[in-house]
């Protein structure tokens, strides 16, 4: 899922990081206007030692010229002019920082109802949500909403952090009252993995270190819990799923009769000898060899970007995926999935769209709308006739091509897709799933 015509990766220096991906933790923000979520992740990256002092003098000098008595760690993340203006983050600023025990790619998705979208693009590849809620002001609908997305994206790990105790006196009442509410409401939720921690992203309490001011909780910082989440059961290591993104033929002296398929896998283990079928054709073949850069792999798993080498001369070209032979994907054309809807003018059925599922294009029309879904209530109203902006429902479509896809609770890349305005080139919804026949 992206906001433009390129299926969402987190972020360029993603693929820096991504051998050492076991020890990578993949996080995204969310919440409300005002919660807090840029101070966090400014908080994270000072506390932890992850900027240059050249930055930090950068933002104390901001601070000062705007008049603020304390140094605004806002401005480490939001980046773009109108960000600073506003105080508010619109676009997906990508973080990068590491400690001793892990590293991590964190995802600052902005708050306001109108950049949903952005935060579906900055959570669409986490293994962690990072829920802030103003402890002022309880849940609000954006916090219930973002908690709704996170379910759906099936993101397998949630933090609620109760943000601004230290504007609550640090009350153990509203801790309580909060938190209890929250799980209340989780039990309508997809959600496996819940952790609360009360903390003040100004002042640092219970960020890094431990709050003195809160001796009543006796849970993880922040920080410990993100060093410690374990993910690397989250990922489908069963159900090999390769789809080819680019053939390379390099031609040259050296290479002259190299052929491999490049791409990222996005399930199971790859490795030589396998044998493994081309869909959609069905041709069978051995994997010969996998290439990382100028080495030879004895494996691969998700999400490693490498080249597959075969034994066999078979057509293999972009959009095709290379699976178990015993172990594939149907190939489905009417599509059952949880559309969130990111455009203004509304989705209706009978509407034409391009769709994008994994490197693979085509066509879709919307056959029906069968319901649209309350993110406060969780109520399915079955009498909507369309979604509008930042809208979710359950949609069925038609496409012209076979997806070569999997439920989305089974594997979140080849059970993802996103829609795209034909004439714009602009990315208007994201999918998830639920079945294809």
């Amino acid at each position: 899922m992206a906001t433009d015509t390129t299926q969402t990766t987190a972020s360029a220096t993603e693929t820096a990081v991504v051998s050492d991906d076991m020890d990578l933790l993949r996080f995204a923000t969310a919440g409300s206007v005002d919660d807090g979520k840029s101070t966090l992740i400014g908080r994270l990256l000072l506390d932890s030692k992850a900027i240059f002092e050249d930055q930090l003098e950068a933002v104390e000098s901001s601070s000062q010229a705007k008049g603020y008595d304390y140094t605004d760690l806002a401005l480490l993340t939001d980046g773009l002019r109108s960000e600073r203006e506003q105080g508010i983050t619109i676009d997906v600023a990508y973080r990068y920082f590491a400690t001793p025990n892990r590293k991590f790619i964190i995802a600052d998705t902005p708050g306001h109802i109108q950049y949903t979208r952005n935060m579906v693009t900055g959570a669409s590849t986490a293994d962690l949500g990072l829920v802030l809620v103003d402890a002022r002001q309880g849940l609000t609908e954006q916090s219930r909403r973002h908690a709704v997305l996170l379910s759906l994206l099936r993101v397998p790990h949630l933090v609620l952090a109760i943000n601004k105790m230290d504007l609550v006196d640090y009350s153990q009442e509203t801790y309580e009252r909060i938190h209890q509410e929250f799980k209340q409401f989780a039990t309508k939720l997809n959600i496996p993995d819940l952790e609360v921690i009360p903390i003040s992203a100004l002042k640092g309490d219970n960020v890094v270190e431990r709050s003195e001011q809160m001796s009543w909780y006796s849970g993880p910082t922040l920080l410990h819990h993100l060093e410690h989440v374990h993910v690397a059961s989250d990922r489908d290591l069963v159900d090999t799923r390769f789809p080819v993104q680019f053939v390379v033929r390099p031609k040259s002296d050296e290479y002259h009769d190299y052929r491999g398929y490049a791409g990222q896998v996005a399930g199971g283990v790859l490795k030589p000898g396998d044998e493994v079928v081309v869909l959609p054709s069905g041709m069978t073949s051995t994997i010969e060899g996998i290439d990382l850069f100028d080495q030879e792999l004895d494996e691969a798993f998700p999400p490693m970007s490498v080249t597959v080498r075969l034994a066999d001369d078979v057509d293999v070209s972009r959009g095709d995926m290379i699976a178990r032979v015993k172990n594939a994907p149907t190939p489905a054309q009417d599509i059952d999935a949880m559309v969130c809807w990111m455009t203004n003018k509304p989705l209706q059925p009978r509407q034409k769209l391009a769709i994008k599922h994994t490197t693979r294009m085509g066509r879709t029309m919307v056959k029906d709308i069968q319901y649209r879904l309350d993110v406060n209530t969780l109520h399915r109203d079955q009498d909507t006739k369309e979604l509008g902006l930042n809208e979710i429902g359950r949609v069925q479509l038609r496409t012209t091509v076979p997806l070569l896809c999997d439920p989305y609770s089974k594997n979140r890349s080849t059970g993802s897709f996103i829609l795209i305005d034909e004439q714009t080139g602009v990315t208007v919804g994201a999918g998830m799933i639920n079945s294809g026949s």
